[in-house]
């Protein structure tokens, strides 16, 4: 247990340039007692102490502000920064070495049974406001950018942009995109493809001109 508090206070040390010691991060930081507080809920959710699991997950919600269902799975290393809105859904299930920012939901769409959440795979960012709605895998280094809406399957080392999400790279080959997902710098491929058009359209408007002329 020591070990594993010990690796998940080191992963915010690696990721967070603001966390000064493994103490402040331990007392002060949210989503470390989001993770500690599910682990509990967790524990009694799977020996079938639901209503106990709740009442951890829901007090859990009440001080952090993340909401985690306390039937979620989650990997080691999970770094949740500034965490304020999360929801984490009953089926979710998240691999290891994850960051998740604030206003990120891993969600349903209400018209699944059974499995309704997302699965994410080890080493993924899911960026602010960013929405995951469904029971599809997001894979292995994965990044989802800022508000971005996914509906549909990421692929391994893919970036997720935009309403509703489209892949815009896959293990690092693109060619007009954004290298890194810093949650600002990255190009929406649906607005590239309207200043596209835009740009055809003032094209032939003006060999339309030069024509009546």
């Amino acid at each position: 247990m020591f070990k594993s508090l010990n690796e998940l206070l080191g992963a915010y040390q690696k990721r967070d340039p603001a966390a000064r010691s493994k103490l402040e991060i331990f007392l002060l930081y949210q989503g470390v007692h989001a993770v500690i507080d599910h682990r509990i809920a967790n524990f009694f959710y799977r020996h079938k102490m639901k209503f106990i699991a709740r009442v951890v997950s829901q007090w859990s919600r009440f001080w952090t502000g993340i909401e985690i269902h306390p039937g979620a799975t989650i990997g080691k290393r999970l770094v949740i920064d500034h965490g304020m809105g999360i929801v984490i859904g009953e089926t979710a299930e998240i691999g290891d070495d994850c960051l998740l920012y604030h206003g990120v939901t891993l969600g349903g769409t209400g018209k699944d049974q059974g499995k309704r959440h997302p699965t994410i795979g080890n080493n993924v960012l899911v960026s602010t406001g960013a929405k995951v709605l469904g029971p599809f895998k997001v894979g292995d280094n994965a990044r989802i950018a800022a508000n971005a809406v996914v509906l549909s399957e990421v692929p391994a080392n893919a970036t997720a942009v935009g309403i509703p999400a489209q892949i815009v790279r896959i293990a690092g080959r693109n060619t007009h995109y954004a290298d890194d997902v810093d949650q600002t710098s990255i190009n929406n491929p649906t607005l590239e493809k309207l200043a596209a058009l835009a740009s055809r359209v003032e094209e032939l408007e003006q060999k339309l001109q030069e024509k009546e002329i």
